[in-house]
């Protein structure tokens, strides 16, 4: 079944879409100098950067996996009674996690922001030179250059598979890696000269449209069964997806609250509060106290938005049952692998109005740039500052043609990253690449951890080998857990900031 899509509508919109984007970039970058690009000359309003970082925060990934993941299953885990079972469904879980982010959101606000705002930093890895040394301040920045490389290769490479499927469906052959170069390329005409000031802007604009895809396809879905939005919500919350909390099968399950919960705040300390790409955009708000108004408000609003995409993704299933869709499934080392990422486009472009076939389209473009462009935005930030030293150098028209240089740099080298994940055939090995990028972050929180609850100093040239050694360690530890049944699952990161911590206070001395 096809919803009346023609390739010349899909084109057409999207056109528009970044035209509108253009049009901001123009205004946002006239006459923008080096402080617009990296931290808005802190002038970002605290509203419009609580409302787009919303968007940075769900990404590509986010927008089709949640909602895909809500009929899935868990992977193996031994119950109370010894034996190994499956959950029926992973349900409503993940806003354990989702409670566990806004724990960590409140310990950014309250602990990390203060720090920032403090030093008046615009790389938040100067902190690591001024309180440990030159070789643990590059070892941290060199991390996170990996870290987002990877993840935000990572996120394009998925929203590529779904614009070929886009492509498929509406019989228009596009060679992938064009597909990508055009991605990439659009990115970079939009943030090359407004950066930061810019995508303040852009997030907000992309964060609506993705909101809006959602409420767009629950309205549709509940237009084709025949409900109201009312009854809707009801079958949703009476069905088996609506569980939230799990508690009754102890550590082992996968599912259970307090290792979700902990992991949730651990993974949002980490992955946004020592993030550059996350904290670029708080640090370019006027002063402390809107940038703690900007995370309060942005985190109370992210719990709302993620029980409207978990209901969504409840919705789907529900829907597929009643009309007869088959999730689709892969065959990954001869076992059939359920693909529930691709059941929201199947749905949305094939079995529903073409409105919401259009607003899908919207909503995982907006998804995907809103955490692309601030990743390649931060990496140029971080490499120029960190490693290039501009905020010690003096000439500014220099400096211009060097940024503009390192942004298209990280451009090509996220191209070549996407080329080199989509020429993986197996998507288990992708996905294991994906979480090495999460180990790299256990090397940044043992610095700042031990920067920020210690007075000790350290022999900064072993910097460098400690928190290279710190993820393979922790890899062979979690090896030698699962062996003995214990899965730690996302608590992982902090495995590898223990491992890290205790690596730096071994090479520590007292402060002189």
């Amino acid at each position: 079944m096809n919803n009346g899509l023609s390739p010349e509508l899909i084109f057409g919109v999207i056109a528009l879409y970044f035209l509108v984007l253009f049009a901001i970039s123009y205004f946002t970058g006239k006459k923008a100098d080096q402080k617009d690009f990296f931290n808005a000359n802190k002038q970002s309003p605290w509203y419009l950067v609580a409302f787009g970082m919303i968007g940075a925060t769900l990404s590509g990934v986010t927008f089709i996996s949640v909602p895909g993941a809500v009929g899935a299953f868990p992977e193996l885990y031994e119950s109370v009674t010894g034996e190994k079972q499956f959950k029926p469904n992973i349900a409503f879980s993940y806003m354990q996690m989702v409670f566990g982010y806004f724990a960590g959101y409140l310990v950014i606000a309250f602990v990390l922001l203060p720090l920032y705002y403090r030093m008046n930093l615009t790389s938040i890895y100067t902190y690591i030179e001024k309180r440990l040394g030159p070789n643990a301040y590059l070892t941290a920045a060199g991390f996170f250059l990996i870290s987002r490389t990877i993840g935000a290769s990572f996120r394009l490479y998925l929203v590529a598979i779904v614009f070929q499927t886009v492509c498929t469906i509406t019989a228009v052959q596009v060679p992938f890696w064009l597909t990508v170069a055009i991605t990439i390329l659009l990115i970079w005409l939009y943030t090359s000269r407004g950066g930061i000031k810019t995508i303040v802007y852009t997030d907000t604009l992309q964060t609506l449209f993705m909101i809006t895809a959602v409420v767009f396809t629950i309205i549709s879905i509940g237009d084709s069964m025949g409900k109201d939005l009312g009854e809707v919500v009801s079958m949703v919350s009476d069905s088996k997806y609506s569980k939230i909390f799990f508690f009754e099968n102890g550590w082992a399950d996968p599912n259970n609250f307090f290792k979700q919960f902990i992991a949730g705040a651990l993974m949002t300390i980490v992955m946004t509060g020592l993030d550059q790409d996350m904290m670029q955009k708080n640090l370019s708000c006027r002063n402390l106290k809107e940038a703690k108004l900007n995370m309060l408000t942005f985190s109370s609003i992210l719990i709302f938005v993620n029980i409207l995409f978990l209901g969504l993704g409840a919705l789907l299933f529900l829907y597929s049952s009643s009309i007869g869709i088959e999730v689709p499934t892969k065959m990954v080392n001869g076992e059939v692998t359920l693909k529930t990422d691709l059941l929201y486009p199947i749905i949305a472009l094939q079995h529903l109005s073409p409105i919401a076939g259009i607003a899908f389209i919207l909503g995982i473009i907006a998804a995907a740039y809103s955490s692309a462009d601030s990743a390649l935005t931060s990496l140029t930030t971080s490499f120029c500052v960190d490693f290039l030293g501009f905020e010690k150098k003096e000439n500014k028209e220099n400096n211009q043609r060097t940024r503009m240089t390192v942004h298209l740099g990280f451009s090509i080298l996220l191209f070549i990253v996407i080329l080199v994940f989509n020429g993986i055939s197996d998507d288990s090995v992708i996905t294991k690449l994906f979480i090495v990028s999460g180990y790299t972050y256990g090397p940044l929180l043992g610095l700042f951890a031990f920067g920020m609850f210690t007075d000790l100093n350290i022999k900064d040239k072993l910097a460098i080998p400690i928190c290279v050694a710190t993820p393979f360690l922790a890899y062979f530890i979690n090896l030698f857990l699962n062996s003995q049944g214990i899965n730690i699952g996302f608590l992982i990161i902090l495995l590898n900031g223990m491992i890290a911590f205790g690596g730096l206070l071994a090479i520590s001395k007292r402060q002189e």
